[in-house]
């Protein structure tokens, strides 16, 4: 009795991997290094990114978008990221200019099927700006294959203005369009930052369009303790999340997180601190809590089960 019980759920076990497939994916703005004022105020591009792979390489992420990627960063995140290859086109012509908003990929965990892009504008098929935008915005996308599994799934990633309020609304619609006439009832990861939080209506447009879930509502275990963008402070605590992960109803959520890592950087004028707290032989010097980028990342553990596709 005893052993049919545990070849009973032998059976159950291998059904279950046979029918689900976990994936780890996450969003990331790393800030653009445009602004001379980041490296001046200590946050510059050449400190951070070595940070920014060894975050994402000790958080296993699989597949993720990016956000305001210049072309000289997209060459050291891929140089930081052995493993790992990538999809996208700059922004401003369609090649390497101005901010990609990349999809990077772990290629020993899937396979490229196809790639594109469109532009966030009534005109998708051209670097342009759409609606009250006041920058060129893009999408990208690719289907994907999981090596291990065999399934196929879309990703889907972006960068919402950050001034138009209409542009962002027809976003929204605009890409859900393109979801539901290029991918059918397959599975779909939408990515990116929106630029408004949950409460505003280019958000709703998604989550509530019987299409997507926000991956945050759906987790079943939820680790954000705060939202998403900091203003480079660590001090700073906000509700609102700006960087979303949208799914389709085909993957459970197993965990949500908004990752607040910070890294020290020496002060100039350090000093050796004493306390009577630690042993002798421990040594503490100050330093300045750092940011990884203005935006937190938030990573996202799914499980695909091909009943519910």
């Amino acid at each position: 009795m005893r052993k049919s019980f545990f070849s009973f759920v032998a059976v159950v076990f291998c059904v279950f991997c046979l029918n689900a497939q976990n994936l780890t994916v996450a969003t990331f703005n790393v800030r653009n290094d445009s602004n001379t004022e980041d490296a001046k105020n200590g946050n510059g591009w050449s400190q951070r990114y070595p940070y920014i792979a060894q975050m994402i390489l000790f958080n296993g992420f699989d597949v993720f978008g990016a956000q305001e990627v210049l072309h000289h960063q997209l060459n050291d995140l891929l140089g930081s990221l052995p493993g790992y290859d990538y999809i996208g086109v700059g922004r401003d012509d369609g090649k390497t200019a101005g901010e990609y908003a990349p999809i990077f990929y772990k290629k020993e965990k899937v396979e490229l099927i196809k790639t594109g892009n469109f532009w966030l504008s009534q005109q998708t098929e051209f670097p342009n700006k759409g609606w009250d935008a006041v920058l060129p915005r893009i999408c990208t996308w690719g289907e994907f294959k999981d090596k291990d599994g065999k399934f196929r799934f879309w990703f889907f990633n972006l960068h919402m203005d950050h001034v138009g309020v209409i542009a962002r609304q027809e976003s929204a619609k605009l890409v859900l369009s393109k979801i539901k006439e290029m991918c059918g009832n397959d599975p779909v990861i939408l990515t990116g930052d929106f630029n408004v939080d949950q409460t505003h209506e280019s958000y709703r447009l998604l989550n509530e369009s019987g299409v997507l879930n926000d991956s945050f509502e759906k987790a079943q275990i939820r680790y954000a303790l705060n939202g998403t963008f900091n203003a480079w402070d660590p001090d700073l605590k906000t509700d609102s999340r700006i960087d979303h992960v949208f799914v389709t109803n085909s993957f459970v959520v197993n965990k949500y997180g908004v990752l607040t890592d910070t890294y020290r950087s020496p002060r100039v004028d350090s000093k050796t601190v004493q306390s009577g707290n630690f042993p002798k032989e421990v040594s503490l010097k100050e330093y300045d809590a750092r940011l990884l980028s203005d935006h937190f990342p938030v990573r996202v553990e799914l499980t695909f089960d091909k009943k519910k596709k």
